[in-house]
């Protein structure tokens, strides 16, 4: 019987983590003991958050500005992590944005960063961080996926539920290869999530009309991925309404699937 997972004296790095979900993770993690490693672009959010944590939690917390869409972000990130002597023991792969619009419209280069930053970027962590994992026979790696990644893809936006859907079966791969080894692996499959991340995507006019039933917040989420990890469960979809979402997509004939969700992608995707 698997036992409880225990934060308390271990190191988590977390990308992403200046707002919204990753945001949250430090927070839940530093109240459990974590110490932390938090990477984002904006340093000043990530510097005010680690004093926040500091003093609340009295764990320790380091800063590192990284911009996950550069091919030598995680190289560099590594190299600072030895440098600074810092072993990781969980590694939660959060960062992430999506691209609005029609797919032929949309610049070339900002899919290709985005590609970097959703695929590239959270393997390349955990292909470097793993093996020390492995010699310690000790560690966590949560990805951060997406309910879009286990429902048929929608219009706009258009590499996001693919990539999302390859974080899910990358985390069950790993699973399958490092069961047995002490190491736990999640992918997390949140549905609407009240963060920063529709702001950014310039979708938020269009999801504040969405019915509130279909929103969690992030403290939810987190603890629900905090719960799966306990339980070594590799696949967490927070969330009643999201795993009923989950359960009719995967029932409904594929045709009928896909086409409910293309009647419903104007509601939460830009496509202009």
């Amino acid at each position: 019987m698997k036992t409880s997972f225990d934060w308390r004296g271990q190191r988590a790095l977390i990308t992403g983590a200046s707002a919204g979900i990753g945001q949250t993770f430090a927070e839940m993690s530093a109240a459990r003991g974590c110490h932390l490693v938090l990477t984002a672009r904006r340093i000043d959010r990530l510097e005010a958050l680690a004093a926040k944590l500091r003093a609340t939690y009295g764990i320790e917390v380091d800063c590192i500005a990284a911009d996950l869409a550069e091919p030598t972000a995680i190289a560099d990130l590594v190299a600072e992590l030895e440098h600074r002597r810092l072993t990781i023991d969980i590694v939660v792969n959060n960062a992430g944005f999506g691209v609005p619009g029609a797919y032929h419209q949309s610049d070339w280069v900002a899919q290709a960063r985005f590609l970097q930053v959703m695929i590239n970027a959270p393997c390349e962590l955990v292909h470097r961080l793993l093996p020390g994992m492995r010699e310690r026979r000790h560690g966590a790696i949560i990805n951060v996926a997406s309910l879009a990644g286990l429902v048929p893809g929608s219009a706009g936006s258009t590499l996001y539920a693919g990539s999302k859907a390859m974080l899910i079966k990358f985390s069950q791969s790993l699973a399958l290869e490092t069961n047995g080894q002490g190491i736990r692996v999640q992918a997390l499959c949140p549905g609407f999530t009240f963060s920063e991340f529709h702001d950014v995507t310039g979708a938020r006019e269009l999801v504040s009309k969405m019915p509130n039933y279909l929103w969690m917040d992030a403290a939810s989420v987190v603890q629900a991925s905090f719960d799966a990890l306990d339980r070594d469960r590799v696949i967490c979809v927070p969330g009643r309404v999201n795993r009923l979402l989950k359960f009719i997509a995967k029932h409904l004939p594929d045709q009928a699937a896909l086409g409910l969700v293309g009647r419903r992608s104007k509601q939460f995707r830009r496509l202009e």
